[in-house]
This record gives structure tokens, C-alpha cells and sequence, in this order.
């Protein structure tokens, strides 16, 4: 399906920059966070319909029952929203990127055994009308009215939205357990500026515990440290890679390692540079008994799996590999 039909286009996406302070500003709204895909998705007047990534990639095909959902949509009507898979009463980012390249069959199939969600949160156009220029305020409320109106019910979710910085708060703290990462916060009277940064947002964070299996880098200066969890097999099983270490991490870091004297569990197992990258990158294994504090937020690839690199916070030479949580526990 075309992303674009004569006379509008879907525009590009406004971006959110990351904030270390989760208090709602006045005169702000916060909105959930979510764990999944962003997409634009329109409907023309001539009935075409349109599911686009951040980065302007046709996901229609991907996703019929989100496409089926669009068409709902009155003609020339674009939101802006973001794509989420549930399992087991959690967001399932893995099983979305399952999704992603499945066409035809497949994408029916898989649209029947794992199907997606449509949060939106944005409305950019309207029976013809731009808005955004707009403020978000009366964008959002056209979109509460565009939910009514049309009856529009799962696959389609509106965001939770808020102006109250006490149940802002109360979100970061009930949420997580369910894969929310944080909020993202828009200015009332902001319009909508496509590729623009006017937003802002806020990702949780919690401290954690894992053993260091192997690191990039040398043994003396390590760059990075890939950690561990023990699962109720006794295996140990991937669990994540750190941010680049600073100076005195990797000093600490680096009188903890040791080589030899242990059957490494990792040997002759690969690692990728991230979850899209095909690159492998090059690591010493080591005796796994280094028990590593760490900074991680809440998405996942698997259970277990922190999608995001975690931060190095220090060693807790007081915690034996008993003492960290098995793979698949939360955070």
C-alpha cells in the first residue's frame, strides 16, 4: 500500500528527547510510553490505505488486521500511534519483530496467533483538515471525539493521557510491570512539527543484578561487559551487554576477571552488536563469577532479555551467583 496519495502525505514522525526528570511539567500532557513500533497510518478519500514506520517503511502488508483497523478511519484521516503486541499480559517486542517481515499467509497467520494493537495518540488530519498545526490539546481532543464517533475498538487503543502530575507519577509506578518503558510528555499548546524534537520523554530505569560472562575489549581495559542469568537448568543464559565503560568501571571491572581453571558456558557461541545488527562482535569469555550491579529499563526482548544496553553501576563483591535473579525474573 502507498504511503502517500495526491494532494497529502503522511508526514514524518515528531521525535521525543530523553529527560532524567519524570515530574510533568506544568502546562504539559504525559502519555504512556510504550514498547513497540511507532506508525502513521492514513486513509484516503479514494479508500487506500497506508501503515508507515518511523523511518518511512511500508508495514501494511506486515500487519492486515491493522490495515482493516485504517480503514475504519474516515477519508483523508492520518493518526499517529504506536504498533504493541500483548502476551501473557505483557508487551511482547520480540513477537512484534517476529511480525515485521511476514507477508501474505504468513502475516494472516500470524495476525491470528499473535495479533497487534494500534495505540494512538496523535491526530494529524481529519476529514481533509490538517492539524497540526493545532495544539496537542485540541489534537487530542479531536482524537477522543474521533474514537466516539466512530466506535473504534480493539484493534485500535487511545492512549492514556494526563495533565495531573500525581497520576503521572502513579503510572510510573503501576506500569512497568507490563512493559510500559516510561511517558513521553507534549507541550498543551505545541503544534505538530513533523521531524521535529518538541517532546520529551522519560524512561524507568531500575538496578539490578547479573554475572559478567564475558567482555569486549582486552581483560586489562574491558569496553563492554555481556552478562548473565542462571536459569532453573543451572545454564547460563544471555542476558545483555553494558554501555561503553568508563574509565574507573573498567578499572573495577578488570581486577574481577579471570580466565581458565572453568569450562566457559558460553564457548563457541556468537554475539550480535544489537537486536537488528548482523555484526558480530569479538569477546573474552571468562570464569563467570563476577556478579555485576547494572542499570536496565523495562524492554525486553524475551523474557530475561533486556533489549537495551544496561548501565555498569559497580561489582557487589557481597553477592554470590545464588544471589542473582534467575534469568527470566523481572526487572
Amino acid at each position: 500500500m502507498p504511503a502517500s496519495s495526491p494532494g497529502w502525505s503522511l508526514p514524518e514522525p515528531m521525535r521525543a528527547v530523553p529527560v532524567t526528570d519524570p515530574a510533568l511539567p506544568a502546562g504539559w500532557a504525559a502519555q504512556l510510553k510504550w514498547d513497540g513500533y511507532r506508525a502513521l497510518v492514513g486513509r484516503w478519500a479514494d479508500g487506500r490505505v497506508a501503515v508507515r514506520s518511523r523511518n518511512g517503511g511500508d508495514l501494511t502488508a506486515s500487519f492486515p488486521e491493522i490495515e482493516e483497523a485504517v480503514r475504519l478511519l474516515p477519508d483523508d484521516t492520518a493518526v499517529d500511534g504506536e504498533l504493541v503486541v500483548w502476551e501473557g499480559g505483557r508487551l511482547a517486542f520480540e513477537r512484534l519483530q517476529q511480525r515485521m517481515h511476514r507477508r501474505g499467509a504468513a502475516a494472516t497467520r500470524a495476525a491470528g496467533e499473535l495479533p497487534a494493537h494500534l495505540v494512538a495518540f496523535d491526530l494529524l488530519r481529519l476529514n481533509g483538515q490538517g492539524l497540526t498545526g493545532w495544539p496537542f490539546s485540541d489534537r487530542y481532543a479531536a482524537l477522543q471525539e474521533l474514537f466516539l464517533k466512530h466506535h473504534l475498538a480493539a484493534p485500535w487503543s487511545l492512549c492514556a493521557t494526563t495533565t495531573d502530575p500525581v497520576q503521572a507519577a502513579a503510572w510510573l509506578a503501576d506500569y512497568p510491570a507490563v512493559g510500559i518503558e516510561g511517558l513521553v510528555f507534549r507541550p498543551l499548546a505545541s503544534r505538530y512539527v513533523p521531524g521535529g524534537r518538541g517532546w520529551t520523554k522519560y524512561k524507568m530505569r531500575h538496578t539490578t543484578e547479573a554475572v559478567v560472562g564475558a567482555v569486549t575489549g582486552s581483560l586489562t581495559a574491558p569496553t563492554t561487559a555481556l552478562l548473565g542469568r542462571y536459569d532453573d537448568a543451572g545454564r547460563l543464559r544471555y542476558a545483555g551487554r553494558t554501555t561503553t565503560l568508563s574509565t574507573t568501571a573498567r578499572q573495577t571491572l578488570a581486577g574481577q576477571l579471570r580466565t581458565g581453571g572453568a569450562d566457559y558456558p558460553w564457548t563457541g557461541r556468537t554475539f550480535s552488536a544489537g537486536w537488528s545488527s548482523r555484526e558480530h562482535l569479538s569477546v573474552r569469555l571468562v570464569v563467570p563469577e563476577a556478579v555485576a550491579e547494572v542499570a536496565v529499563d523495562v524492554a525486553r526482548d524475551s523474557p530475561g532479555r533486556w533489549r537495551h544496553p544496561v548501565r555498569f553501576t559497580r561489582i557487589r563483591a557481597d553477592m554470590t551467583l545464588g544471589d542473582v535473579p534467575l534469568f527470566g525474573a523481572a526487572p
